[in-house]
């Protein structure tokens, strides 16, 4: 139900565009790309180049991030951040094991949903390869990370965020670009149902409450696929699944009884997914979006559709760096400590070349994904006011 209800989902049709619907029109979305691109570039930007030229300009960029060390892997950083969240996870078991007031314990959950998305980015750069040159390592802290400490499938995750790599917001190609319950394209609004409509009308004021069934969703997700396909390392996946699910249930209902372990899942899983929906949503929400077909090199393509936060040290360790998004999608493989330095690198890069690098603080993110959503649903609106 949750997977129905939150997780994106695959579009076969093409969509409008904010300045379609602004219009009134359903013009075409190249126009509109451009239209989006230009609202965020600088002066004389352009991502026209020819397939050449703009191969060797990201072979160039890569040679100077080669230059610079900033490729280099990190093992020691990585594994002393997998040690400081065990001992952070242990602390949090040894509280829940040995206090028994329902409100100290949801403080538990809070610090609790913290440590878990902590995990959740650690697994992430894990199944980027940016903690060692060897896979089968990489594989060991993804599957730890995400398989038995968040009960999130590393092969499912890998999968799905692969291809949204490939394809960042890109139609029918990037599995990310559309929510069932919510709208960031304008496609097909009047085709849906009642219940979604209503949604997307004030999705604005949605947003966020719905971020709370990110992790749900992510868990739900991961079953159907162990479920439905077998992948590598499935007999280990399923079983630290299991392990995760046994631990996790078995210690709450022990330590605190059915109802109070109910109430402190749903404030442990509802707020894990706020804090990753939240860190995920600047991303690409409200960036251009780009047809299917569409032959944007890879450099641009990387540059346009992401959104920068802007960098500060509570900012990076809050994010785990998916605020150098534009860094991160341009090489996927840096690990986390070279983004800040890589930034002034790429930033610079993509100001000689006009290239359109957009970045803005952490509120102006949350403005700006917000009045994209409202202004997404106001045909809907429109409509239910004339009527």
């Amino acid at each position: 139900m949750i997977q129905r209800l939150f997780m994106p989902r695959m579009r076969t049709k093409t969509h409008a565009t904010n300045h379609a619907l602004q219009s009134g029109q359903r013009e075409g979305l190249k126009a509109s790309v451009a239209h989006s691109i230009q609202a965020y570039a600088p002066a004389g930007a352009t991502v026209t180049r020819s397939a050449p030229q703009a191969a060797r300009e990201y072979a160039e960029l890569k040679q100077l991030m080669k230059q610079n060390g900033l490729l280099e892997k990190q093992p020691l950083y990585y594994l002393l951040k997998l040690v400081l969240l065990l001992g952070l996870l242990a602390l949090g078991i040894i509280f829940l094991l040995t206090i028994h007031s329902l409100w100290l314990q949801l403080l538990n959950a809070a610090y609790l949903a913290f440590v878990s998305a902590q995990f959740g980015l650690l697994g992430h750069d894990a199944g980027h390869r940016q903690l060692f040159h060897t896979t089968w390592k990489n594989d060991i802290i993804g599957l730890i990370s995400g398989n038995l400490f968040l009960g999130i499938s590393h092969g499912w995750w890998m999968e799905k965020h692969n291809r949204h790599h490939s394809h960042p917001n890109q139609s029918d190609l990037d599995p990310d670009i559309d929510l069932p319950l919510l709208s960031v394209t304008g496609e097909d609004l009047f085709k849906k149902g009642q219940i979604t409509q209503f949604i997307i009308k004030h999705q604005a004021l949605f947003f966020f409450p719905l971020l709370s069934l990110v992790g749900l969703g992510l868990q739900q997700s991961s079953v159907r696929f162990l479920l439905l396909k077998r992948e590598k390392y499935h007999a280990l996946e399923v079983a630290l699944l299991v392990a995760h699910l046994g631990a996790y249930m078995g210690v709450l209902f022990f330590s605190l009884g059915i109802w109070q372990a109910v109430v402190f899942i749903l404030v442990h899983q509802g707020l894990t997914g706020l804090y990753l929906g939240s860190i995920f949503a600047p991303n690409h929400k409200g960036m251009p979006v780009l047809e299917k077909d569409n032959d944007m090199g890879f450099l641009y393509r990387q540059v346009v559709t992401a959104r920068n936060v802007k960098a500060h040290p509570l900012t990076d360790f809050w994010y785990g760096g998916l605020n150098y998004q534009i860094e991160h999608h341009l090489f996927p493989s840096m690990p986390r400590t070279s983004l800040r330095k890589a930034q002034r690198l790429i930033k610079a890069f993509c100001d000689q070349r006009a290239i359109p690098y957009y970045e803005t603080s952490v509120l102006q993110s949350y403005q700006e994904i917000l009045q994209h959503l409202h202004h997404i649903g106001s045909p809907l609106r429109e409509a239910s006011a004339q009527r």
